[in-house]
């Protein structure tokens, strides 16, 4: 009998992750196996489980423990071994197997680490990951029947990403970041028509080249320089895992992932008329309007890789995307948030419609909104502080105008600002947008009020 429990912040909304070492062990890893294999084959899901992981330098000792619990728990574990996620998700479907982990820290600093999991077809993750502490707490038997192999998936998934696609004509800079996606996307390109470059594809745990989050503008920057000194048609990033997609047009603009799938929309709404196309809470009116315009049905989801693909099942969308650059396709493809799967399409449809991402964004309104704002917030006081501003916001709006499916959302006269907990760091996200530079300052105004009156000192910069 296996009793284990973890770290209470490691198990998260959508995932389980943690510091290496201070709050995710090798301990936890094995425990994770365990009681995950346990609870797949008690749901009628069989043994298989896919197992991947990125290049942190966490990684290999994860995934070994990680294996070594699956297997003791009656788990065949198929080992896809170093990859990004998207490749995971891709084994999981092309083998059929009943579960897939993905041991990876996504975007987070080289020091954290953690797992991205699915099981039946659909994420792990909200209550499953509860029941996975329950169970582990209260003990999980051994099984016998544990195996593993190891299976080069790999080849078939460059085939998928390369079926179809086109990029006769265009210059494009790919920006790995020393992440997972480096010899997926070398390999790639070498396929494709046009003129290619790759940044950073050596795989280094310790990201000594930028951070990798590409939606942070700052680790954009060398990619928008590259763009810049080729003058390249656009500049594509990922994220230490690869499920999250950064863009930059020719002219250095960033494209926010809320109007990179309302670009995808204007294709994909034509083969899919009246279908609902889902942006998170952090997404523009504009781009929710933009969704509209060209034939879709937008719908606001909460943010969330998991709510999101729960959701596109849920209402048969062909097409979701969220502010943070996770993109979700099941038009052609398997709906999971794939970042060098998204590239390709963006490229494609550029060639096909012969019209840029450039002349796109040269065609929206002026935008007076925030980026994303981050305000620092412990993980045990967060959800607290978002239970007072929402008692707060419901004082001075009219509940019609406040949208609590994810966090705080306030429509006013002047635009809409959101305050929302973040489920994989130590704080708040916020974001306003409005029609003027005067409104935008008045709704950030509001926001520092409204945090204010929750406990927090927020000093915009």
């Amino acid at each position: 009998m296996n009793r284990h429990s973890f770290d209470p912040t490691i198990l998260r909304a959508y995932d389980i992750r943690g510091i290496y070492e201070q709050t995710l062990h090798g301990e936890d890893a094995f425990a994770i196996g365990i009681a995950f294999a346990a609870m797949q084959q008690d749901r009628g899901f069989g043994p298989r489980v896919a197992v991947g992981r990125d290049g942190r330098l966490s990684s290999p000792a994860l995934a070994a423990q990680l294996a070594e619990g699956l297997q003791a728990g009656g788990a065949e574990v198929i080992d896809i071994g170093c990859g990004p996620t998207p490749m995971l998700y891709f084994a999981a479907h092309e083998l059929d197997t009943g579960g897939a982990i993905q041991v990876t820290g996504s975007h987070n600093p080289p020091t954290h680490n953690g797992f991205k999991m699915v099981m039946g077809g659909h994420s792990f993750f909200g209550d499953d990951i509860s029941a996975l502490g329950e169970a582990s707490r209260a003990g999980v038997a051994r099984r016998s029947g544990g195996m593993m192999r190891h299976e080069d998936i790999q080849p078939a998934y460059i085939d998928r990403l390369a079926s179809g696609a086109r990029a006769s004509g265009l210059s494009v800079i790919w920006d790995c970041g020393n992440g997972a996606s480096g010899p997926v996307t070398e390999a790639l390109v070498d396929r494709l028509d046009g003129q290619h470059k790759v940044l950073f594809p050596d795989i280094d745990g310790t990201f000594p080249n930028h951070h990798p989050n590409p939606v942070d503008p700052e680790t954009l920057d060398l990619l928008r320089a590259e763009v810049a000194e080729a003058g390249a048609d656009l500049g594509i990033g990922f994220d230490g895992d690869g499920d999250r997609i950064g863009v930059i047009d020719a002219t250095g603009r960033q494209v926010p992932g809320d109007f990179l799938t309302a670009y995808l929309a204007q294709d994909i709404a034509t083969r899919h008329a009246g279908a609902p196309i889902i942006l998170d809470v952090k997404s523009s009116e504009a781009a929710l309007r933009l969704i509209g315009d060209c034939g879709g049905t937008a719908e606001i989801w909460k943010t969330g890789h998991s709510h999101m693909k729960r959701r596109m099942k849920e209402i048969s969308a062909p097409l979701a995307g969220e502010m943070s650059g996770h993109i979700f396709i099941k038009d052609g493809y398997l709906g999971f948030d794939d970042a060098i799967y998204a590239g390709v399409r963006v490229i494609t449809q550029m060639v096909e419609t012969g019209q840029s991402i450039t002349a796109f964004m040269d065609s929206l309104p002026a935008q007076h909104a925030t980026p994303e704002l981050r305000i620092d917030c412990e993980d045990t006081r967060k959800f607290g502080a978002m239970d007072r501003i929402h008692s707060h916001v419901l004082t001075r709006h009219d509940e019609a105008n406040v949208n609590a499916i994810d966090g705080v959302r306030v429509r006013s006269a002047a635009g809409w600002w959101l305050i929302r907990a973040s489920n994989t760091e130590a704080a708040l996200v916020a974001r306003a947008e409005a029609g003027s530079a005067a409104g935008l300052e008045q709704l950030v105004d509001e926001i520092r009020t409204t945090l204010k009156a929750a406990g927090l000192d927020w000093h915009h910069p």
